[in-house]
């Protein structure tokens, strides 16, 4: 799913030292485009919204795995698994394929795990507690390059 953007210009129009696009921002309404594009916007980042798909995210960028790999993986429940996997899959985030009576999953959006990568280790990096070392972070959600999994800063 990918989302082609406005200049940021557009999308958020004044800034706090600008009282005129202030005010203009007052009495306009919203475009209708950009009212349309925030609700698309927040339904990605909804998906992204929940510890089990975070979870699920983080076993695929390790490559495709078959629906018991990641229930063992994530240490969720099938039936969750399974919900998760499908509203993934429909979003745009997740491919899958069947071999026999196995069903494989694979990372479709590589946006959504470079979103959720940035996003994690900004919030593990800003944890006053540090519960979270450097050495987890570094193998968080590894990145692609052409299929072939590495570690980053590998």
């Amino acid at each position: 799913m990918h989302i082609r953007l406005p200049s940021a210009d557009r999308l958020f129009a004044h800034s706090d030292n600008d009282e005129r696009s202030t005010a203009r921002a007052q009495e306009a309404p919203l475009d209708p485009e950009l009212n349309a594009l925030f609700e698309r916007v927040s339904s990605y980042f909804a998906l992204l919204s929940e510890p089990t798909r975070l979870k699920i995210l983080n076993s695929l960028c390790h490559g495709e795995r078959s629906v018991s790999e990641i229930v063992e993986h994530t240490g969720a429940s099938q039936p969750n698994v399974s919900r998760h996997l499908n509203l993934m899959y429909s979003r745009g985030a997740l491919k899958r394929r069947r071999e026999g009576a196995v069903i494989f999953y694979s990372v479709a959006d590589e946006t959504v795990v470079t979103l959720c990568r940035t996003v994690c280790v900004q919030v593990a990096g800003q944890a006053e507690d540090r519960t979270v070392g450097n050495n987890t972070l570094r193998r968080f959600m590894p990145t692609h390059d052409q299929g072939v999994v590495r570690q980053e800063g590998a």
